[in-house]
C-alpha cells in the first residue's frame, strides 16, 4: 500500500523551516511534497499554517479543508482553521471550527482559549468568559487564560472582577508585564488612578521598553490631572514606538488641557501623519484651533473629521461653535441641525444652539434650549439637586417655599439674581443658595430672599430651580426682561469713604481689563495698555477696579492709573468696595466680566468693550443692552481688533466731555 505521508525525516525538515520563520520555503516544499503525497493531511496542515503565517488566509483555509477532507477528526486542524477564519474576520466561522475541535477533543485547552479570544473580539463577553473558565478547569495555573478573562471582564464592565483575574494571572506568573498593563487599564476605568499608575510602573520594571505601559500610565496621569507627567510618559512611549498614533493623539489632548494649544495641534498632526483617517484627531485638533482663535482652520479640521466619519455629531456641534465665532450664523444653524439630525437628543448641541439663539436675540428658543445644559454629560454648568422638585413654570407659587441655587460665574449671579424678585412677586418665599462672599451685596436687592450656603432639607422645599433656569421658567421675552435700574445698591458708608479718598475735580473713569484665565475669559480680555490714549484726555482720571489675574500689568505701563490699595475689597465680602468706588465714578469702562454686570446692576453709566462675537446675552449688532439700560456696548469690527474698539471709545469719551463742558 502506498504511503499517505512522506518520511518522518522529510516532514521534520519542513517543520524545522516553518519554526525557523522560513515560511515561503516551508510552503514551497510542502506544496511540492503534496504532489507526491496528495492524501497527506499533515502536509496540508503545514501548508495551511505557513499560508496563515504569511497572512494568506483564504489559501490557509483551503489547505485546512483539504486536510479535514482526508482526516475529518483532526482536532488540531479544526483549531488552526478557526484561527485563520478569526484572522480573516469570520468570527462565526472561527467559533464553529473551535467547537468542532472540542467535540473531537473535549479537553483541548488551546481551542477553549482561542475561542474565548474570538468571542471577546466578537463582543460576546459572557461567552468568552465561559470559554476561559473551561480552559482554567483543564489547566488551573494558566496565567494567559486569567489575563484574557480579565480582558473580557473589563470589556463587559465588570472591572473589580477583571482586576481579580489579572491578579490571579500575576500570582501564577509574577513577571507577567502584560497582565500588569491590562490591570492598569481596568483600574483607570474604575477610577483607581494611583493604583493604575503603580501597576504600569510594575509592568515597566519587568519590561522597560513596554510602550503600551508608558501609554496607559500617561492616560491615568492625564485623568488624574498630572498633565506634565502624562506628557512625559507619552513621549517615552513614542521613543520606543515612534509610529504610535494613539500616543500622539492623547498627548495632544493632554497638551490642550494644559493650555499648550500650539503643541497640542502639532501632536494631532503627528497622529494624522501616521493614521490619516483618524477622525478623532481631526475633531480635537479643531477644538484646539478654535480655542486658539483660529475658527477658519478649526472648521476645516471638523470637515475632515466629518469626511472620514459622516455621522460625527460632535464634530457638527463644535463646528457650529467655530462658525459662530467666525460670524457665519446661518452656517452655524445648519451645523447644529445636522448634529441633531444624527443624534436627536444631543444635549451639547442643543446647549450650543441655545447660545446662538440668545446671541440672535431669540429669547424664546434660546432659553428653552438652554435647559439642555442640565442633561450634558461633560462640562455641565450645574447639576439639579433634586429634579423631582424642579418647578414647571405653571404651578402656583403663592405661599410656597422656592429654593434657587447659584450656577456659573459671579457675573451670571449678578445678572440673574433679579429673577428672585419676580418669584417673590408671584407669592413665593425664596431661599437662594449662593456663596457667602456675595451675601452682603445681594442683601441690597430689596427682597425678602433668605441667603444660605447650603440647601434646606427636601421636606422643607416645595419647588427649586437653578438660577439660570428662571428666565425660561418665567417665560422671558424682550418685553418681560426685569429691567429695574438699579436693582443692586452700594453700601452708603463705602460710598462716602471712597468719595473722601478720590479726587473731586477729575472725570473719574473706573476701569477693568481682564477676567480670569479660562479660555472664555481670555477671549474677552484685553491689555491695560489700550487705556493709554484715554489717560491723556485732559481731566480724565483712570481708577483701577481690577482684582486678581492681570493686576500686575499696572507695573508695566507708563501712564497714570489710580490704584486703591491692598485693602480694596480684601475682606470676606465681594464687590462692596468696588460698588462704593463705582458710585463715585462718572463712567465705567470694562471688559466683559463680573465688573460689567455689577456696574449695570448699580445703574452706573457703563461702556463695555466686546470681542467680535461676544457672550450670548450681549447679542449681536447692538450698541445697547436689553439687560442694563445705562450700558453702551463697543464691539470689535473684526476678530482681535481691540485697537479699533478703543479708538472708538476714546472719540466717544472726548465727545461726551465736550457735551458736559457745554452744559
Amino acid at each position: 500500500m502506498k504511503n499517505q505521508d512522506p518520511s518522518q525525516e522529510h516532514l521534520q525538515s519542513i517543520i524545522n523551516l516553518y519554526n525557523a520563520g522560513k515560511l515561503q520555503q516551508a510552503l514551497s516544499e510542502a506544496t511540492q511534497m503534496i504532489e507526491r503525497f496528495p492524501n497527506s493531511f499533515i502536509l496540508y496542515n503545514i501548508s495551511g499554517a505557513s499560508n496563515a503565517a504569511l497572512k494568506r488566509f483564504d489559501a490557509a483555509i483551503e489547505s485546512y479543508k483539504q486536510a479535514l477532507r482526508i482526516k475529518p477528526d483532526y482536532a488540531e486542524v479544526h483549531n488552526n482553521m478557526g484561527t485563520a477564519l478569526s484572522d480573516k474576520g469570520d468570527f462565526e466561522g472561527a467559533i464553529e471550527s473551535y467547537k468542532h475541535a472540542l467535540k473531537i477533543k473535549p479537553d483541548y485547552l488551546g481551542a477553549y482559549y482561542n475561542m474565548g479570544s474570538v468571542m471577546r473580539d466578537k463582543g460576546d463577553f459572557e461567552g468568552a468568559i465561559e470559554s476561559y473558565k473551561h480552559a482554567l478547569r483543564i489547566k488551573p495555573d494558566y496565567a494567559g487564560a486569567y489575563n484574557n478573562m480579565g480582558n473580557a471582564l473589563s470589556s463587559k464592565g465588570d472591572l473589580a472582577e477583571a482586576i481579580e483575574s489579572y491578579k490571579q494571572a500575576i500570582r501564577i506568573k509574577p513577571d507577567f508585564a502584560g497582565a500588569y498593563n491590562n490591570m492598569a487599564n481596568a483600574m483607570k476605568n474604575k477610577g483607581d488612578l494611583v493604583e493604575a499608575i503603580e501597576s504600569c510602573k510594575q509592568a515597566l520594571k519587568i519590561k522597560p521598553d513596554y510602550a503600551d505601559a508608558y501609554y496607559n500610565m500617561a492616560n491615568a496621569m492625564k485623568d488624574k490631572g498630572d498633565l506634565a507627567e502624562a506628557i512625559d510618559s507619552y513621549k517615552q512611549a513614542l521613543k520606543i514606538k515612534p509610529n504610535y498614533a494613539s500616543a500622539y493623539y492623547n498627548m495632544g489632548n493632554a497638551m490642550k488641557d494644559k493650555g499648550d494649544l500650539a503643541e497640542a495641534i502639532d501632536s494631532y498632526k503627528q497622529a494624522l501623519k501616521i493614521k490619516p483617517n483618524y477622525a478623532s484627531a481631526y475633531y480635537n485638533m479643531g477644538n484646539a484651533l478654535n480655542e486658539k482663535g483660529s475658527p477658519e482652520a478649526a472648521i476645516d479640521s471638523y470637515k475632515q473629521a466629518i469626511k472620514i466619519q459622516p455621522n460625527y455629531a460632535d464634530a457638527y456641534s463644535n463646528m457650529g461653535i467655530a462658525l459662530t465665532d467666525k460670524g457665519d450664523v446661518e452656517a452655524a444653524i445648519d451645523s447644529y441641525k445636522q448634529a441633531l439630525k444624527i443624534k436627536p437628543n444631543f444635549a451639547d448641541a442643543y446647549y450650543n444652539f441655545s447660545l446662538l439663539y440668545l446671541l440672535l436675540g431669540d429669547l424664546d428658543k434660546g432659553f428653552k434650549y438652554y435647559e439642555w445644559r442640565l442633561k450634558m454629560i461633560k462640562e455641565r454648568p450645574v447639576t439639579p439637586a433634586r429634579t423631582n422638585l424642579i418647578w414647571d413654570g405653571e404651578q402656583s407659587l403663592n405661599g410656597k417655599h422656592f429654593v434657587v441655587y447659584e450656577e456659573q460665574g459671579l457675573g451670571d449671579i449678578i445678572q440673574f439674581c433679579r429673577y428672585l424678585l419676580v418669584l417673590e412677586q408671584k407669592g413665593a418665599n425664596v431661599t437662594f443658595k449662593v456663596k457667602s462672599n456675595l451675601h452682603a451685596l445681594l442683601r441690597t436687592l430689596g427682597s425678602k430672599t433668605s441667603l444660605n450656603t447650603s440647601l434646606p432639607e427636601e421636606n422643607k422645599i416645595d419647588f427649586e430651580s437653578p438660577l439660570m433656569s428662571l428666565p425660561y421658567l418665567l417665560k422671558t421675552s424682550w418685553k418681560l426682561i426685569p429691567i429695574t435700574s438699579p436693582y443692586l445698591y452700594a453700601d452708603q458708608s463705602k460710598v462716602a469713604t471712597w468719595g473722601e479718598k478720590l479726587s473731586k475735580d477729575s472725570f473719574k473713569v473706573g476701569i477693568c481689563w481682564q477676567g480670569g484665565t479660562t479660555k472664555i475669559d481670555v477671549g474677552r480680555s484685553f491689555s491695560l495698555s489700550l487705556f493709554e490714549g484715554i489717560s491723556k484726555i485732559p481731566n480724565v482720571q483712570l481708577i483701577s477696579l481690577h482684582k486678581g489675574e492681570g493686576e500686575g500689568q499696572i507695573t508695566n505701563i507708563d501712564f497714570d492709573v489710580t490704584t486703591l490699595g491692598s485693602g480694596f475689597d480684601a475682606g470676606q465680602d465681594a464687590f462692596l468696595d468696588t460698588a462704593g468706588v463705582m458710585m463715585n465714578c462718572d463712567l465705567i469702562i470694562t471688559s466683559d466680566t463680573s465688573v460689567a454686570h455689577l456696574a449695570g446692576a448699580l445703574g452706573r453709566p457703563t461702556w463695555v468693550a466686546l470681542q467680535y462675537v461676544p457672550a450670548s446675552f450681549w447679542m449681536l449688532d447692538r450698541s445697547d443692552s436689553l439687560w442694563y439700560p445705562t450700558m453702551t456696548l463697543f464691539r470689535q469690527k473684526s476678530r482681535g481688533d481691540w485697537v479699533g474698539v478703543f479708538d472708538t471709545i476714546e472719540q466717544n469719551l472726548i465727545s461726551l466731555l465736550e457735551q458736559k463742558k457745554g452744559q
